[in-house]
């Protein structure tokens, strides 16, 4: 397949142009064409004549100077142009006396007129070729368009009076191409009448083709349809495997696949029955829901779903009865609504004495309004499991007395019922039960009563937000703040025995001092973030900040747009909108190393390269709320990385100037992405010319769920909602560190060999019965590395023994066969049989000098590769596990070495460090042993 896409597939490469001018699209050819070029124009009598040739501003006709001939004779028009042939491919040059001394792909010609005249051209290059050709043959008509089109209009025209109205041609149109705006339509059919000097408004159906044509063709489109499509106006079943295969990453491509795709999206009878997709074929399904950026796979639970609780990250809102800002804003039960509609699993139900003894929910010491209690349960009741089947958490904030307590209880018991998880988690290994375990059940999260407590009623911490933003606001201005004291609470023993879930809640701080004890402490217990409360206004944190940390659930103001709330929303998406993410694997093992504020490579995580290039936009409206006069945007594009601190970055393209319908941005970028399952990319386009707001849209997905290859990104306002037909159109590629580029530190303690590989070394702990352990793994950490690369050089050898012996069998084949004699149509991968030969005897000499080439030379090296990885996996697991008996005891043995405050915390971080590093390794030597093929760069 790799080999056929080498053949089949044809670029238009502009890299040789002297011009410092970029040629990328279709329309930079046209652009170039009317600026002009020399060309050779060749004659059937051997003559050549030097002419300068460009394409009128109208793009109506095409022109050369000097001649001697009126300049109206020494014109083509383009609307005569039959066919424009690449190669030496006529009469004209085949002919001609000097035809050997023109380069093939300096030559092409264009096929004109009733009498299908020829004029032979050859440009001084290649690309100067490759411009006149591209540009010509998206100006010429596609007549299986013209077909299509035409039947589209003989619909319309019911009368058969080969006319439509105005109105009915901007309709069909509109119909064809929803995000072009009436106004513009209109205004394109009223130009051209007025060109031709037309009275009336009806539409014929060349102009209504017309029309379409300039409108509706999408100029980046054609020109990759021009890369794929072997010289041809369409791409043939052939073509598009190619395409999907090489561009989109589709495995398993078949012909079939490519019939399927022709007959859904090719809107032309011809192109349906002849396994052609045109122009329009090919726009319909790069625009269609195929070739979304987001992985069609995560638009289903696709995750494990078996691990403990404190394994996920949880989607959670934050005073989810508000609907404004939480100082004076309403409480309204649609806040529960929204979140669980939009796969939310952790609801806040802040709650308080009301009235006639029912409990109402507000937030306490402010101005919001209220809610009664029962009618929030009653809600959640029916909505709780309509967008995920997995567990709901209830964040209970209780402020009640005792006796509206007694009501709370009720309430929860009587609507929720069995609903409502009440067993404890494991208690053996402290672990929580796994989200499909806890299918269909509701968590209450809130303060719990001690296990001894044997009363009715017990004391516990009261945890008021309310009232400690109550507190700092009287403090504001300049003066100390007081320390709001925790107050003494008295909770129910029946509510207390209805919370699975212990209240906690962590300040930033601790995700900012200790990164790394944070993360370990979250690999079993569940820890819940929400935003301070001096945040009147309902503003949004950064959840990534969190994230990074391993906090499960970090609680989101719903009711608030913004960056914070568009990434919250676009992680979730993954793992078919669940509610449920799980932690990248570094955060659950028992023992490994990672600290959140990180700025480099992962130990352990193979870093990504992510290549994105911003092609165009569509249809991209005037922001919301802007004073700039006029619906023209100057539309520019910013690419945002968010994940931990070394992959935060963001690129930006230049500014299109006045054009929001079809801007070509054509600009590329390249991240490395250090831990791909916490990293999100944030496409998102302002305008340049604005008064007020420069929001137009934006789209944010998960690392993990973009789709490579040719894709268009829907957009989404600033409130969530998709913007109607605005789209990005991008290239993605993705690329693994590993695969090749140039050696870099990767994060690990590395030092280089007089052979320029890379050895993993082991840090310092200055506790010696330790680092005794650690020290004797040097040895075979380094014999470790040396198999792995000598076994995917022995592969690699192996695979290429293999292609020169088959070759061998394939060059005695022909010159014994008479298929080469015989078979006039026949021509084989080489051009003759000399070229074969001369390769062949090549490849001999290269077997011969191959010290593989025995085949049992070759199995006796494989068997000591084999027999000698076994031994090193052995003696690094056995360092693993000597190592690990430390680990419960590791912070006696430090304070024994007197190691104590920031040494202590060195020493216990290089323990786990060590520990990441033998992990990887021994899985890689095992890896390397059972699949080293899989393991080895592409050859």
């Amino acid at each position: 397949n790799k080999m056929r896409c080498k053949e089949r597939k044809k670029t238009v490469s502009f890299s040789s142009m002297p011009t410092e001018k970029k040629i990328s699209s279709a329309s930079d050819c046209i652009n170039s064409m009317v600026d002009g070029s020399e060309l050779r124009k060749v004659r059937s009598n051997s003559r050549v004549y030097h002419r300068y040739f460009l394409l009128d501003a109208d793009m109506q006709s095409l022109r050369w100077e000097p001649s001697k001939k009126e300049s109206d004779k020494a014109k083509i028009d383009v609307k005569s142009i039959k066919e424009v042939r690449t190669g030496k491919n006529t009469d004209t040059f085949r002919t001609n006396g000097i035809s050997d001394q023109i380069s093939e792909d300096c030559a092409f010609s264009i096929i004109y007129g009733e009498s299908y005249e020829s004029l032979d051209l050859v440009a001084n290059s290649a690309d100067v070729a490759n411009i006149w050709v591209t540009g010509l043959r998206y100006l010429i008509q596609d007549n299986m368009r013209a077909s299509w089109l035409g039947d589209l209009f003989d619909e319309v025209d019911v009368i058969g009076g080969k006319c439509i109205s105005l109105c009915s041609a901007v309709q069909l149109i509109k119909k064809l191409s929803p995000g072009l705006k009436n106004v513009k339509i209109e205004l394109k059919f009223k130009e051209l009448h007025k060109a031709k000097d037309k009275t009336g408004s009806d539409v014929t159906k060349e102009e209504f083709i017309e029309v379409f044509h300039d409108l509706c063709t999408r100029p980046e489109i054609y020109f990759l349809l021009v890369q794929f499509s072997s010289n041809k106006e369409f791409l043939d079943t052939k073509d598009l495997m190619i395409f999907l295969e090489a561009e989109q990453g589709m495995a398993k491509v078949s012909e079939d696949i490519s019939v399927e795709i022709i007959q859904k999206y090719e809107p032309s009878k011809e192109g349906q029955l002849k396994g052609w997709l045109s122009l329009d074929g090919f726009t319909n399904y790069l625009m269609s829901a195929d070739c979304h950026i987001f992985d069609p796979e995560q638009k289903i639970v696709c995750q494990d779903m078996n691990q403990p609780l404190s394994h996920y990250y949880i989607n959670s809102s934050h005073n989810t009865y508000l609907i404004e800002d939480q100082f004076r804003g309403p409480s309204d039960i649609t806040g529960y609504i929204r979140a669980l509609k939009m796969g939310c699993r952790s609801v806040e139900l802040d709650v308080w004495d009301g009235p006639d003894n029912e409990p109402v929910i507000y937030t306490g010491h402010t101005m919001t309004s209220h809610i009664v209690f029962h009618s929030v349960i009653d809600i959640i009741n029916k909505y709780a499991f309509v967008a995920s089947e997995f567990p709901l958490i209830l964040c209970l904030e209780n402020h009640c007395s005792l006796k509206q307590q007694k009501v709370m209880f009720q309430h929860l018991k009587k609507i929720l019922g069995d609903k409502i998880h009440t067993d404890p988690p494991n208690l053996e290994d402290n672990y929580l039960q796994s989200p499909s375990y806890l299918k269909g059940k509701i968590l209450l999260k809130g303060k719990k009563l001690a296990s001894n407590c044997t009363g009715s009623e017990g004391e516990v911490t009261d945890e008021d937000e309310g009232a400690e933003m109550s507190q700092r606001m009287n403090n504001e201005g300049g003066e100390q703040q007081t320390v709001v004291q925790p107050k003494k609470f008295q909770l129910s023993k029946d509510l207390s025995d209805l919370v699975t879930l212990c209240k906690s809640v962590f300040a930033s701080r601790c995700a900012t001092d200790h990164p790394g004890e944070f993360v370990n402490y979250n690999k079993k217990f569940l820890a819940r973030v929400y935003p301070s409360p001096m945040r009147i206004d309902s503003s949004n944190m950064n959840p990534q900040d969190f994230w990074k940390c391993g906090c499960q659930i970090v609680a989101m103001n719903y009711q608030t747009p913004g960056l914070m709330m568009d990434l919250n929303i676009g992680w979730f998406r993954q793992n078919g909108n669940c509610g449920y993410v799980l932690r990248p694997a570094i955060m659950r093992e028992q023992v490994s190393y990672f600290s959140a504020n990180t700025k480099d490579s992962v130990p352990g995580v193979s870093p990504q390269l992510l290549h994105i290039k911003i092609i165009s936009g569509q249809n991209l409206p005037k922001p919301k709320g802007s004073g700039a006069k006029g619906d023209v945007v100057d539309p520019y594009v910013y690419v945002e990385i968010h994940g931990i601190p070394a992959d935060c970055a963001e690129q930006r393209t230049k500014t299109i100037h006045q054009n929001g319908d079809n801007p070509i941005f054509d600009e590329s970028f390249e991240f490395q992405i250090n831990l791909p399952e916490l990293a999100m990319v944030r496409f998102v386009v302002l305008d340049d010319d604005y008064i007020g707001d420069e929001f137009i849209g934006q789209y944010t997905i998960p690392f993990e769920c973009i789709q490579p290859g040719f894709r268009h990104i829907p957009l989404q306002s600033l409130t969530g909602e998709v913007l109607p037909h605005a789209w990005v159109f991008v290239h993605v590629a993705i690329t693994n560190r590993r695969g090749g580029g140039k050696p870099h530190k990767r994060g690990l303690s590395v030092r280089k060999s007089k052979r320029g590989r890379e050895y993993a070394t082991m840090r310092i702990l200055l506790i010696k019965a330790v680092d005794e352990v650690f020290k004797s793994a040097a040895q075979p950490l380094r014999e470790a590395t040396d198999l792995r690369e000598n076994m995917l050089l022995f592969f690699k050898f192996c695979f290429f023994n293999f292609i020169f012996c088959v070759t061998g069998m394939y060059v005695t084949f022909l010159m014994t066969s008479e298929c080469t004699r015989v078979s006039e149509g026949y021509r084989p991968l080489w051009h003759t049989t000399n070229e074969l030969l001369m390769y062949y005897l090549k490849t001999a000499q290269m077997l011969i000098t191959c010290p593989f080439l025995p085949c049992s030379q070759m199995i006796q090296t494989s068997q000591t590769l084999l027999e000698n990885s076994d031994s090193v996996y052995e003696r690094i697991l056995q360092v693993q596990k000597a190592a690990m008996e430390f680990h419960e005891k590791l912070h006696d043995m430090a304070m024994k070495e007197g190691l104590k405050g920031r040494k202590l915390h060195k020493s216990v971080e290089s323990f786990t460090w060590n520990i990441t590093i033998l992990k990887v390794i021994t899985a890689e030597t095992l890896n390397s042993r059972l699949t080293p093929v899989k393991n080895s760069a592409p050859i």
